[in-house]
């Protein structure tokens, strides 16, 4: 099963622009004796490393790992950003701010100038010393065309070092939420090794000798798995007062949720991000193994996984039918038989229950939708719908055949039951959809060039606002390949010209941002160009034989996500792993 690689599609560009998402993978190391030289990637046996210093992990790679570029950010080996290299700010997903790390803070000195001071006294890992001309460098990468976060260059007019620790950003106009985004998501990479690097390098060059300011480096890597070595002189030790505890990272590449499944019972794992069918036996057995909950949904949410209409095909282009559509999906069925609880199933509006102080119960209450038969049904005659031929299918109000294929990957296993849930769902309804399972490479060509009826899709993860929520669901203008966003090429102009708006309310005004996503959920809950279904889990199954103080939403432990997935190491995964004790202690 390849369920991992869906949820782990965070948003891989500081546009928001998220990019195709795989896994990677490698092999482990020499022992802490051994000197390594910094940054260096390569040959060990893994068998040297002490167990009660090696944090076993899986859920991510789905090979060997591609590349060690943190510019790629979705399809980087594990750790490449976040471990190796790091951010100027981490994102609290619990206090909902941004916390200073490679800055020390950031002002907007007025409406178009920001101003970020860096903390003194950081060293990349090869020695040299991390200052302003580092960040400059690394945000004017963005200039080349191809890079992920070229659009900044929009509205960002000038980036410059005033000093060593200080660099003044003076944009055209400000784009508050993204820019928050920008700046826990940006990778700052070492000038002094990248510079002159050609456009194509700095985007697809494998980056082979990493150097960040992290506290691992990569000690190793093989055909299953990559191995991290943490840092002594990680400047983190003094300046933030915290370490990661595991001395060794060793994160392998399973070919399976079930091969997964055996090793952490065989407690040859610590840590698995990946789905795993019947958690809770494992988790009430005595098994030695936790989840943040300990009863369903057992996992923290992580993104919404919503059914797409291809809104440029009769019917999917008839808001009507895309409404009753949205009352024939059984979501709650789909929850219980297909996930067994291990997802919750999504708001109307879709956004994460961590976004709830933005959702307007209001509006929910006046024009949400529910599974609702006899409702689905009778949307579909009021709007002319009707089955003429009595075979139990409505037709097109031309009298032509409706029959809609619903994709997904193949082996997502969970998504495919979801697709036959779906398609059984709608027939009682009188909407006939047949699911359709091709490869996933085929699946993403066919998304991207619109070439669907429907399909399921999860690409926005959990963020720092609901603003990349929206700027997914209704970015314009619609392309000839949709790569990232809006693949159900929905085109409402003043839905767009509202999620520009929210682009430039400051991040701290969260009534300014209510009051335009109010109008964004309006436009959605009528228009439904995207159906959301369910909350994806950030899967974590722990085990407690080598390290303990997992987080968990009771008592004391943390309240940080344990989670190795590209992208969430700002949003809590370092967090976490500074916070694990040994079980033998």
């Amino acid at each position: 099963m390849r369920n991992r690689a869906r949820i782990m599609i965070p948003l891989a560009a500081a546009g928001l622009f998220a990019a195709a998402c795989t896994g990677g993978g490698s092999t482990p190391t020499p022992p802490a004796s051994q000197p390594q030289s910094q940054g260096a990637v390569a040959s060990a046996n893994p068998d040297q490393l002490p167990r009660n210093e090696t944090l076993y992990t899986t859920g991510t790679q789905w090979g060997p790992a591609p590349n060690f570029n943190p510019i790629r950010e979705w399809d980087s080996a594990v750790g490449t950003k976040g471990l190796v290299y790091e951010t100027l700010f981490h994102y609290d997903t619990n206090a909902g701010k941004l916390t200073p790390w490679l800055a020390a803070s950031g002002t907007w000195v007025d409406d178009t100038t920001y101003e970020l001071k860096l903390r003194p006294g950081i060293k990349w890992a090869d020695g040299q010393p991390f200052t302003a001309t580092d960040v400059v460098f690394s945000f004017e990468l963005g200039k080349m065309e191809t890079i992920p976060y070229h659009q900044v260059w929009e509205w960002l007019e000038s980036a410059e070092a005033t000093d060593d620790q200080t660099v003044k950003f003076t944009f055209s106009k400000a784009n508050y939420q993204q820019w928050d985004f920008m700046l826990y998501t940006r990778s700052i990479v070492p000038e002094h090794i990248w510079k002159g690097r050609s456009e194509q390098e700095v985007l697809d060059g494998v980056n082979e000798n990493p150097v960040g300011t992290g506290a691992y480096t990569f000690m190793s890597k093989g055909q299953d798995r990559v191995v991290l070595q943490r840092r002594d002189d990680w400047w983190g030790k003094a300046t933030l007062n915290m370490e990661p505890k595991p001395r060794y990272i060793v994160d392998i590449a399973t070919p399976s949720n079930e091969v997964a499944m055996g090793m952490l019972l065989q407690k040859g794992l610590d840590l698995s991000n990946n789905f795993l069918p019947g958690v809770a036996n494992l988790v009430q057995g005595n098994f030695g193994l936790t989840t943040y909950y300990k009863e369903p949904p057992y996992m923290l949410s992580a993104n919404t996984a919503w059914l797409v209409p291809n809104t440029t095909k009769k019917p999917m282009n008839d808001p009507a039918f895309r409404k009753a559509l949205a009352s024939s999906v059984n979501v709650k069925q789909i929850v219980e038989s297909v996930y067994g609880n291990l997802v919750k199933a999504a708001s109307p509006t879709g956004l994460l229950p961590q976004w709830d102080e933005y959702v307007d119960q209001s509006v929910v209450s006046a024009s949400g939708f529910t599974f609702d038969t006899a409702k689905a049904e009778k949307l579909l005659s009021d709007a002319g719908y009707r089955d003429t031929d009595g075979d139990g299918y409505v037709e097109n109000k031309d009298g032509s055949k409706i029959n809609l294929s619903l994709i997904v990957p193949s082996g997502w296993t969970d998504w495919m039951e979801a697709a036959r849930s779906i398609s059984a769902a709608a027939k009682e309804g009188g909407i006939q959809i047949t699911p359709d399972f091709p490869d996933s490479n085929a699946l993403v060509e066919r998304r991207v060039e619109g070439d669907f009826d429907l399909l399921i899709n999860n690409e926005r993860q959990l963020s720092n606002s609901p603003y990349t929520y929206y700027e997914y669901m209704f970015q314009l203008p619609i392309r000839k390949q949709q790569n990232t966003v809006n693949f159900a090429r929905y085109e409402n102009e003043k839905a767009w010209d509202l999620v520009q708006q929210l682009d430039q309310v400051k991040t701290d005004d969260v009534e300014g941002m209510k009051k335009i996503t109010s109008q964004l959920q309006q436009i959605h809950l009528d228009d439904m160009p995207v159906i959301p279904l369910w909350y994806n889990g950030l899967w974590a199954q722990h085990s407690t034989t080598v390290w303990k103080n997992w987080p968990a939403a009771d008592g004391s432990a943390p309240k940080t996500g344990a989670v190795m997935w590209r992208n969430w190491f700002e949003l809590g995964g370092f967090e976490t792993l500074t916070q694990l004790q040994p079980a033998a202690s």
